[in-house]
């Protein structure tokens, strides 16, 4: 995921949202807020507003409370061609990359990064569950495909989730749709 200047955020950690004014030399992004103050963030601390109108300050946004630093809430909106309106489509999206769930993994054996991968992923899909949540994306990656191996296998336990592969054009072959239906 990568962040550039001008780009609308929310904070994951915190509440409120801003906008990136700069890149300092240490690849932390300046935050403008809603009030007007500037303070820097790590990658791992903010998340991308995909939503086209959306103001700061008007609680229009959400944001994930836990232990995962790269859980997201996305929002987009997708005009639909045969009657022109647009649509509204909520999804929370989660990168399980483990570059993005920690500072570093210098040391760490491929078993425990699939654990710390995983266990982010369940924190994730409980949230999304709690929140009653209908759709999710879990970036995976391509790799060798056992991190998806794992995702799927610990979805096919539960009656009330399909899962597919997710849109190509936005992700390639490396991530995940989850559908939760509830009752």
């Amino acid at each position: 995921m990568s962040f550039r200047i001008g780009q609308k955020v929310v904070f994951l950690h915190e509440i409120g949202g801003g906008v990136i004014i700069d890149i300092d030399l240490n690849s932390r992004f300046i935050v403008e807020d809603e009030n007007g103050f500037s303070k820097p963030y790590l990658k791992s601390d903010i998340a991308p507003v995909h939503q086209e109108d959306y103001k700061l300050g008007d609680g229009d946004y959400s944001f994930i409370e836990g232990e995962t630093s790269s859980t997201k809430t996305k929002h987009t909106i997708r005009k639909e061609k045969a009657n022109a309106k647009a649509v509204q489509e909520n999804y929370w999206e989660i990168d399980l990359h483990i570059e993005s769930l920690t500072d570093s993994h210098r040391g760490l054996s491929n078993t425990e990064i699939i654990n710390k991968q995983m266990n982010a992923f369940k924190l994730f899909l409980n949230k999304a569950r709690s929140k009653r949540i209908r759709k999710i994306v879990v970036i995976h990656g391509v790799g060798q495909g056992v991190l998806k191996h794992e995702v799927r296998t610990y979805l096919e336990k539960f009656d009330d989730v399909k899962f597919y592969d997710a849109d190509y054009g936005e992700y390639g072959k490396g991530a995940t749709t989850i559908e939760l239906h509830y009752s």
